[in-house]
């Protein structure tokens, strides 16, 4: 009776470490997978930060003396491209995206620029990479919301606390930014 008994103590034991391992390894999994969602964001970002230059120039061609506006386009990529860390870079992500909103607007007043091959090829590239941003945003919190489940539902709150596994934060985009409008012609 006694080597049964140790048997089951014995196969408690290995299910017990069994579990602690996967859970663990399901917290490495989800933290991994969020970093990653967040270089995604950070690709697409970076993809619009190399259109404005070109956008800013052939708006600079047609509504020079629209000084203002083009100073604020540039200063905001400026600070997406220095952001660090996901609520500041959400925050410049959300002034860009009103300076562009701003930037497009002006555009109305000029029928020229709007018929400009060139500005309507670089508007759709900054509207189809808009629609990439606003997906990955929308992984990256699905992904972030997985992992913040994990670190808080028992049992894996409690390994999550022994081994310093932090929640996330989701990246918020303000309602009035969320998409680059487009100028019809």
């Amino acid at each position: 009776m006694s080597w049964i008994l140790l048997i089951v103590v014995i196969l408690v034991i290995v299910f017990i470490i069994v579990t602690i391992v996967h859970m663990y390894n399901q917290l490495v999994n989800l933290r991994n997978r969020v970093k990653n969602s967040f270089a995604q964001i950070d690709v697409q970002l970076k993809r619009r930060n190399d259109l404005i230059p070109n956008l800013v120039e052939t708006v600079k061609g047609y509504a020079g003396h629209e000084k203002g506006v083009l100073e604020e386009v540039t200063k905001a990529r400026g600070n997406v491209m220095n952001a660090n860390g996901v609520k500041e870079t959400s925050q410049a992500d959300n002034q860009l995206t009103g300076a562009l909103k701003t930037l497009f607007a002006v555009a109305e007043n000029y029928p020229d620029l709007k018929a400009n091959s060139n500005f309507q090829q670089l508007q759709s590239e900054l509207s189809d990479t808009e629609n990439k941003i606003s997906y990955s945003r929308q992984f990256y919190n699905d992904t972030v919301l997985m992992y913040n489940n994990k670190c808080q539902q028992f049992p894996s709150n409690m390994l999550a606390k022994l081994f310093g596994f932090k929640e996330e934060e989701f990246f918020e985009a303000e309602e009035a930014s969320r998409e680059v409008p487009r100028v019809e012609f």
